[in-house]
């Protein structure tokens, strides 16, 4: 069952994800750029997939100028990362400081809309015995 905090841990989460793939995309910006070219086929509207490719093309001279990462290290975006976490609440805050270290399962894509992390974490509880009955 979902935390209660689960809607304060997205924002966090989304965040972190960012950070933590940025260091994971290729430096090399035609690379880059034709992965996200790739995705932007997937598509289907014509105005979208021309504003992707738009995108696209803005990211990869962004790139190629050294100013996508603001000039940040991978160190520096993952302790980012890890700060927002401070924010999240205390039950949903190791899950978010893993999502921003790079742990978790990955799905979706551009196309799509978004690339969604999950983390499965387990809780045991112990549960009182059962009253003596008379």
């Amino acid at each position: 069952m979902p935390s209660p905090h689960s809607t304060l841990l997205l924002p966090a989460l989304l965040l972190a994800l960012h950070a933590g793939t940025a260091s994971a995309l290729p430096r090399n910006p035609d690379a880059l750029y034709q992965q996200e070219r790739a995705a932007c086929q997937g598509v289907p509207s014509p105005s979208g997939r021309a504003a992707c490719l738009q995108d696209a093309g803005a990211a990869r001279a962004e790139l190629r100028r050294h100013s996508l990462d603001n000039g940040e290290t991978p160190a520096q975006l993952r302790a980012n990362a890890l700060l927002r976490c401070q924010r999240v609440n205390d039950d949903d805050r190791k899950a978010c400081e893993r999502m921003a270290l790079g742990e978790g399962a990955r799905s979706g894509s551009v196309a799509e809309g978004a690339v969604i992390t999950q983390i499965t974490t387990t809780n045991t509880a112990v549960l009182p015995a059962p009253a003596a009955s008379r």
